[in-house]
Parts: C-alpha cells; sequence; structure tokens
C-alpha cells in the first residue's frame, strides 16, 4: 500500500514536470555567462551584432538589462530573451533564454537525448557575440572616479542631433569649422572642447546635442547662422574617466547610470564630455581621454 502511495505521487509529480516542461516553460535553452563589462555595453554590442546578422530584428526598449531579439535560421525563427545583471562596476551576469518559434516542442522532446542543430546553432551563435564582445571591450576602459562637479564655462556651440552612434562624427564635422571661426573672428579660447546631451532617446538610441568650444565671453562676439552662444552653469555631478575611440565614449555614460543606480543618486540622463585629442589626428586611440559627466539632480 505504501509502494503504491509512493509510485502515486511520483507520477503525479512526473507529470507536473512534464506538462511544466513541453508546454509552460518561458524557453527552450538557457545559455549564461559572466562579461567583464557593465551592462549598457553588452546592450548596444547585441544591438551591434543584430545589425550584421541577416534578418535579425530587436525589440525597441528603454530597458538595458530585459531585451528581445529575433534571429532567422532557415525554416526557424529563433527568439533571444536577454537578461542582464549587474555584479559590480566591471562585470556583469548574462543570461539568455532561448526558443525556436517553430519547432519548440520537437526540439525539448529530442533535447534530452542528443545534440540538436538548435542547441548548436545557440551555441555558435554565442560564441559568436562572445567574440564580437570581448574585441569590443579591449577597446576602450571607463574608470568611475564618484562625485565632482561641472565647472562654470561659456562656449560657442553648434547643435546636433542624430543617432547615438555617429556623436563622434558630429563631433569631428565639426570640430574645425567651430574652431576656425572662433579663431578668424579672435575669439579667445578658454579651455577643451565638450559635448552636452539635451536629449537622449534610449530607446531608438537618438541624442540632441551641442557640441562646444570654451571661450571668453565679451561684447565683441561675432553672430553666425550656426554657432550660438551660452552659458553652462557649475553643478554637482559624477564623473568617470574613458580611454578610447570617442565613437563608443557612450560607454562611460551607462556605467555612471549603473554606479548611480547602485548608490541610489539621483541623476539627470544628460552627460557631458570634456574631449582632451582632437579625434581627426590619428594616434593610438587607447591614449584618448574623455571626462565623462552625468548631473546629479540636487
Amino acid at each position: 500500500m505504501k509502494l503504491k502511495k509512493i509510485t502515486a505521487v511520483l507520477g503525479i509529480i512526473l507529470l507536473i514536470f512534464l506538462v511544466w516542461y513541453f508546454f509552460l516553460k518561458p524557453y527552450d535553452y538557457l545559455v549564461s555567462f559572466k562579461a567583464k563589462t557593465f551592462p549598457g555595453t553588452i546592450n548596444q554590442s547585441v544591438k551591434s551584432w543584430t545589425i550584421s546578422l541577416k534578418g535579425a530584428t530587436m525589440e525597441k526598449t528603454s530597458n538595458i538589462l530585459q531585451f528581445d531579439q529575433t534571429i532567422p535560421y532557415n525554416d526557424s525563427t529563433f527568439l533571444y530573451q536577454w537578461s542582464i545583471k549587474p555584479i559590480n562596476d566591471s562585470t556583469s551576469m548574462v543570461k539568455v533564454y532561448v526558443s525556436d518559434l517553430d519547432h519548440s516542442f520537437k526540439n525539448r522532446l529530442t533535447y534530452p537525448f542528443y545534440h540538436t542543430d538548435f542547441e548548436k546553432r545557440v551555441k555558435n551563435s554565442m560564441l559568436d557575440f562572445n567574440e564580437k564582445l570581448k574585441e569590443h571591450i579591449s577597446k576602450f576602459s571607463v574608470k568611475i572616479e564618484g562625485e565632482s562637479e561641472i565647472k562654470e564655462t561659456y562656449c560657442a556651440y553648434v547643435s546636433i542631433e542624430g543617432p547615438q552612434i555617429e556623436k563622434a562624427f558630429g563631433m569631428m564635422k565639426n570640430y574645425s569649422f567651430l574652431s576656425d571661426f572662433l579663431i578668424s573672428t579672435k575669439a579667445e579660447l578658454n579651455g577643451r572642447p565638450f559635448v552636452v546631451i539635451n536629449d537622449w532617446d534610449k530607446e531608438n538610441d537618438l541624442i540632441k546635442y551641442d557640441f562646444c568650444y570654451p571661450i571668453k565671453n565679451n561684447d565683441s562676439l561675432v553672430e553666425h547662422p550656426i554657432i550660438s552662444y551660452k552659458l553652462i552653469k557649475r553643478q554637482k555631478a559624477l564623473k568617470a574617466i574613458y580611454h578610447g575611440n570617442y565613437i563608443y565614449s557612450d560607454r562611460a555614460w551607462y556605467a555612471l547610470l549603473d554606479h548611480a543606480n547602485k548608490f541610489n543618486i539621483p541623476v539627470e540622463s544628460k552627460p557631458m564630455e570634456v574631449f582632451h585629442n582632437n579625434p581627426n589626428i590619428g594616434s593610438d586611440e587607447l591614449q584618448w581621454t574623455a571626462e565623462v559627466f552625468m548631473p546629479i539632480v540636487e
């Protein structure tokens, strides 16, 4: 009698497991790995990787920690559900829940018995992504310095808007234009050029920003149809030091947001970057330096 009860209980447990495994489990395969970088870099790397894959798409989301991606493979479409958790300022845990939207039941049925094409494709795709991620993070570094301040300065600036990834190109395009105008009009330069982000659309990776050159204010500044002047006020901010190509200096924005979230520091997502190098002059990109600030809400 006791054996029958145990058998019945085990049968119920097995039945519940099978129902969950075949019909309720929200994914077919799980990939987990640690990445030696912060979530924003992983998010942006997945977006770049997606663009390189034929037919792949990403769901637009402002949540950089959780997002979905679809990748077609011949007669199947794979759904990759990404979940990123920061461990510390330099390491993240990544989990990718993968499902075959067209052959899910078949994969779950055969997976316990042999390595399926689905499993091989997922593993190969994740190896490909990991190689690209490692290559990317080897090209820059970010160091959080903590609380600092944006210094008050007067500047001439050009307003620009466009994709986040094209920020450095906008700066390079206007670097000589802005500096040559200021020199030709005998404006007194007063520091390093910088960028102020006025609007950051994280969902669509679009920004509106001012490329600025600090100058001393006086009554003889020459008017221009594109170039304007303004005062940048002193403000408390979190600061990071970025080394690398300025194309990817926005990686420091994400690092500062992670730091602010970790320590419950209220910040405004309008970063400022002060550039120490002229990107139009060729040199070792890892020697390029930018001071990056995220304004603290007071």
